[in-house]
C-alpha cells in the first residue's frame, strides 16, 4: 500500500503539466483578417492570394523601381509618400480584397 501511495505521489509530482489545460485564445479584432493594410508588403507579396490582390488592385506595384526601398513597409505607411498615386479609394479597394482572403 506504501508503494502505491508513493508511486501516485511521485508520479502526480513529476507530470505536473500533463493535468493542464489551456483554452485556445479568443478570437479578436486583429486576428479575423489575416492580412490588411498595416501588413509589410513583402508579407503580401509572399501569399499567393495577397499577391493576386495587389496585382488586381494595384497593377505594376512590385515591379516598382523603388520596391526594395519600400518592401518592408505596409501600404499605409507607403501611402503619404506616394505623391497621390495611392489613392483612400485604392486602399479602401486592396483593404476590403485583403479581408476576404481565408
Amino acid at each position: 500500500m506504501k508503494f502505491i501511495a508513493s508511486a501516485a505521489a511521485a508520479l502526480a509530482f513529476l507530470t505536473p503539466g500533463a493535468f493542464a489545460q489551456t483554452a485556445p485564445a479568443p478570437a479578436t479584432a486583429t486576428t479575423a483578417a489575416k492580412f490588411n493594410l498595416d501588413t509589410p508588403i513583402e508579407a503580401l507579396v509572399a501569399d499567393p492570394k495577397a499577391k493576386a490582390v495587389l496585382d488586381a488592385d494595384l497593377p505594376g506595384v512590385t515591379a516598382h523601381p523603388s520596391y526594395d526601398m519600400f518592401k518592408s513597409m505596409s501600404l499605409r505607411a507607403v501611402q503619404p509618400m506616394s505623391g497621390g498615386k495611392l489613392t483612400d479609394e485604392q486602399l479602401k479597394k486592396v483593404e476590403t480584397d485583403l479581408a476576404a482572403i481565408k
